[in-house]
């Protein structure tokens, strides 16, 4: 999954896109500084979870991963906190498309 470029500056106004790790603060400032350096900036917010409250409650951590990384997942949720559409794979490898995110946020209607 390619998040950069996922949303047109229309869109910006509507949606925004926040990345979950496990990783601390300072891991998930070392990866966004990466990221711009090699010429690219972020179109996602990313938010520290080591302490897995949010992943915990949202069932996501993944019982084989010494480290507690979770299961990727992504989903969209509408203003009012509900979730209206979600793609969980235990294989990390298997992103959810542009296109699928696209079409369940297009099915939240004007902002």
């Amino acid at each position: 999954m390619e998040l950069k470029g996922l949303l047109d500056e229309n869109k910006k106004k509507d949606v925004e896109l926040i990345a979950l790790s496990v990783d601390t603060r300072e891991q998930l400032q070392m990866m966004a500084d990466k990221i711009v350096k090699g010429g690219a900036k972020p179109d996602f917010t990313f938010l520290s979870d080591p302490g897995h409250r949010v992943i915990d409650r949202y069932g996501l951590l993944n019982p084989d991963n010494p480290r507690g990384i979770p299961h990727p997942t992504t989903y969209v949720i509408d203003r009012q906190g509900v979730v209206k559409w979600k793609f969980t794979e235990v294989n990390y490898k298997i992103r959810p498309t542009n296109k699928m995110i696209m079409d369940a946020v297009m099915k939240l209607g004007p902002g």
